[in-house]
């Protein structure tokens, strides 16, 4: 009887998609990051999420972008 374990594929997994650009700074109006546009709890449980899941928060973030106030996000450029 062969008791292995199922063989793991080479190489390390594949890295998960985000928006996040290393701004994090949080708007008290929206509750939105000013860089990826994200929830916060979207941000803490982003590892969590199914690939379908963070597709479809992605998808939104150029809406959630008009939401801040353009002075606001001037100060990132």
């Amino acid at each position: 009887m062969n008791d292995h374990l199922p063989s793991r594929s080479d190489g390390p997994p594949a890295p998960i998609a985000t928006p996040c650009i290393k701004v994090c700074v949080v708007d008290g109006e929206t509750g939105l990051c000013m860089g990826c546009y994200r929830q916060l709890s979207e941000v803490a449980g982003w590892s969590r999420l199914t690939d379908h899941e963070r597709a479809c928060i992605i998808a939104e973030l150029p809406d959630r972008r008009a939401r801040i106030r353009p002075e606001k996000l001037a100060m990132f450029g």
